[in-house]
């Protein structure tokens, strides 16, 4: 998505009309003026739709969709509904969920921004809204997607290394619930390099999630794998947030070694009612706002004494109360999954690739709209970077942990040794974390701890 390269990041409290360069002129361009948009908007409305659309003009739509997009955010977060609707009209006419990656891009953010508006009146917002309440994204219902196959595969190498030789192990999973993830970490474990002292594997299994069918499904896939390869297995399915979730649940025994995995979960913790920082202000730690929730989860996950926690989480910084900060910050980052999209299925012509890609979207789309249309405790969508995990996990009592890493193996490397063929993917080796990233942009972080 270069057209949002060609933009420097402005800053959220500037005007967010920017000027269009070409070789020969300049030409100013504001959201609200008629004439001058009228020309681009004619122009781009017919371009658009032709199959022998130019690069140039492509990123010349890019960068008005980016403009529009920045100053319907900026009159979303002032109230001046007239002009958020304006162009929220003029950002209709040219984005497209099934257009390039920066018209599908624009197309997820134009339907957050209008929600965010709607939402203004609850009785309006409960008619009009009808899109099936599908819950937090899950990646685990997602054929295809090369971040997750990467971020697998390093947990499963870190995990095998860390638990193979124990005879006795109980699993926590934190709402993934992936049969991909978790049927190649149990037929490694019945591979292990030396003998166990005490007999087959013991195989405990929690399960956090909110959603019963999926805590079903997983449960039949473990029990019907673990069955096969002669472990002694038990599951422990609980239906609830993880808000809800207590030590005495878990159920951990006696020597057992208790590994905790959390995909893209743990930052629903983070919610709470901003009104109150704004007013009273918070305490903050290093830079960084304490959350009381967050603080006491992570004590209750140390009083378990686990051996690992592994943790793979947005690298991006999306816990920030003021809007037009937050939808800066998301839409660099969604750009730059959109593109890794873009060059996943954009050349294939398969029904089945598009409705992969299609799901993707959706997905990301129902995360945009929590970023940018949600408040308060209704914004569970708060990303944050590696280094704030740092500290919060140092509060709580954890070590970075260096996970697998095989010296003599370029970091580059293991986008192929995980899976991926794909050029653009790659992964920095960051301490004790691997990011995962799209060209330079990161877009996922994976960090090992230890109590």
């Amino acid at each position: 998505m270069s057209s949002l390269h060609l933009l420097q990041s402005p800053k959220p409290d500037v005007t967010l009309s920017l000027n269009l360069s070409s070789q020969s002129n300049t030409t100013s361009f504001s959201p609200t003026s008629s004439h001058s948009h009228d020309h681009n908007h004619n122009h781009l409305q017919t371009t658009s739709s032709s199959s022998s659309l130019t690069k140039a003009e492509a990123e010349k739509g890019g960068v008005v969709l980016i403009q529009l997009l920045f100053s319907c955010a900026k009159h979303a977060a002032c109230g001046n509904l007239r002009h958020a609707d304006s162009c929220l009209s003029q950002i209709s006419q040219l984005a497209s969920v099934d257009g390039d990656s920066m018209q599908r891009l624009a197309a997820r953010f134009a339907s957050a921004l209008a929600l965010r508006l709607v939402k203004r009146w609850p009785g309006l917002h409960k008619a009009l809204w009808h899109k099936p309440q599908m819950g937090r994204a899950q990646l685990a219902s997602v054929p295809t997607f090369p971040c997750l196959g990467i971020a697998y595969s390093i947990i499963a190498r870190t995990l095998i290394h860390s638990l193979s030789h124990q005879d006795a192990i109980h699993f926590v999973d934190f709402g993934s619930g992936d049969l991909r993830l978790w049927i190649p970490i149990f037929r490694r474990l019945a591979v292990p390099g030396e003998p166990r002292e005490n007999g087959p594997l013991s195989l405990n299994f929690t399960f956090v999630h909110g959603n019963k069918a999926i805590l079903d499904k997983l449960g039949l896939g473990l029990a019907k794998e673990a069955e096969a390869l002669g472990f002694s297995f038990e599951y422990n399915a609980l239906n609830i947030p993880l808000q809800e979730l207590t030590s005495e649940m878990i159920k951990a025994r006696p020597g057992e070694a208790l590994a905790i995995v959390s995909i893209l979960s743990l930052h629903v913790l983070l919610a709470e009612d901003d009104r109150v920082e704004a007013q009273f202000g918070g305490k903050r730690n290093k830079g960084i706002k304490d959350c009381q929730q967050m603080s006491q989860f992570l004590a209750m996950v140390k009083s378990m004494s686990p051996k690992v926690v592994l943790l793979v989480e947005q690298e991006a910084d999306h816990n920030l109360n003021r809007l037009v900060d937050r939808f800066l910050g998301s839409l660099h980052y969604y750009s730059a999954l959109f593109d890794s999209l873009d060059a996943t299925f954009g050349s294939s012509s398969s029904s089945s690739d598009d409705q992969e890609r299609l799901e993707l979207e959706e997905m990301f789309g129902r995360e945009i709209e929590n970023v940018v249309a949600c408040e308060g405790l209704d914004r569970v969508e708060r990303h944050e970077r590696y280094e704030k995990w740092v500290v919060r996990f140092g509060g709580a009592g954890f070590r970075p942990s260096r996970m697998w890493f095989d010296p003599m193996e370029d970091a580059n490397k293991m986008v192929k040794v995980c899976g991926s063929e794909l050029e653009g993917y790659k992964v920095v080796n960051n301490k004790a974390s691997f990011v995962l990233c799209w060209h330079d942009r990161p877009l996922y972080a994976v960090s090992a701890w230890i109590s």
